[in-house]
């Protein structure tokens, strides 16, 4: 399977790192910038085991040729619209483009694009980030990788697509639900970011702090029932360990916007929190305290 990975950063590296260590025909497509570092230094993984070093097959948007099998976008979400432009000429009749993104508007945005049969659905569960150097650093041993028809209806195409993946080094889950996963993977990741940015710490500051373990549950409830509203068909138990987790103040957590918003860069406001507004609108729900994240952040990013 020819697999192009879009983006090279902390997710698409390790992943596609793997990919191409498990021998599957793996380019990325990097800006200038990283495909320099790359050339320079190659890609460079630094996990719990120990520093490992692959030399990448990368491509620039002008100089992508041919068809891939699958396009898997590992970009920022502010990014997919450059990146829906750059992986254009690499699309066939027979491509399928696995988003992990943050969120869920990303998903229609690729469909009215490229057409609803070329988008599968995908999100991944790590905790790593790039080093000064550009190298991705696994922070711990977590490494999931979820994917499935949108649909529920995994067809001989998807079943291609988890042949490719599931010899990868990783954790791969082949999903007949992944939109319940994905409503998941945001209630979690929006909570997270939510408390996070609001607070400017992580979340054993917050639920240490005089009223942080209220904050978090709210932010909570205000996104469940967002989602709920959109169509998720809550699953108790997953909800209740989603909670769990978030509320241990003996294992400090933070988000990847959070740290984005601590070094000064460019952050997924809009699709992670102000997508839930915008949604809650729709249903007419109050949401106070999601409206005092979103503020804050707006306020954010006009100072930058």
């Amino acid at each position: 399977m020819r697999i192009l990975m879009a983006g090279a950063g902390a997710t698409g590296g390790y992943f596609g790192a793997r990919l191409a260590q498990a021998g599957q025909d793996v380019t990325f497509l990097v800006r200038e910038r990283r495909y320099q570092q790359l050339q320079a230094s190659g890609l460079v993984l630094q996990t719990p085991q120990g520093t490992e070093t692959l030399q990448p097959q990368l491509a620039q948007a002008s100089s992508l040729t041919g068809h891939y099998d699958l396009i898997i976008v590992t970009v920022k979400s502010f990014a997919l619209d450059q990146v829906m432009e750059d992986i254009a000429p690499a699309v066939g009749p027979e491509t399928l483009i696995m988003p992990i993104l943050n969120g869920l508007r990303h998903i229609a945005t690729l469909q009215q694009h490229f057409g609803e049969d070329k988008v599968i659905g995908g999100l991944c569960k790590i905790n790593a980030t790039l080093g000064d150097n550009g190298e991705v650093i696994q922070m711990t041993p977590l490494h999931q990788l979820y994917y499935g028809a949108l649909d529920g209806h995994n067809d001989a195409r998807l079943q291609r697509v988890d042949a490719a993946l599931r010899d990868c080094q990783v954790d791969t889950r082949f999903s007949d639900n992944i939109m319940d996963e994905l409503w998941e993977k945001w209630l979690l990741l929006s909570t997270l970011g939510a408390v996070c940015c609001l607070a400017r710490g992580n979340t054993q500051q917050i639920l240490t702090s005089r009223g942080g373990e209220a904050l978090l549950q709210g932010v909570f409830s205000e996104i469940l029932s967002v989602i709920t509203a959109e169509g998720y068909q809550t699953r108790p138990a997953a909800t209740a360990r989603i909670l769990e987790l978030l509320s241990d103040p003996a294992t400090p957590m933070t988000s990847s916007m959070y740290r984005d918003l601590t070094q000064g860069f460019d952050i997924e406001a809009d699709q992670v929190i102000g997508d839930l507004l915008l949604r809650a609108k729709r249903h007419s729900l109050a949401t106070p305290l999601l409206n005092a994240v979103d503020v804050n952040l707006q306020v954010y990013l006009q100072q930058r």
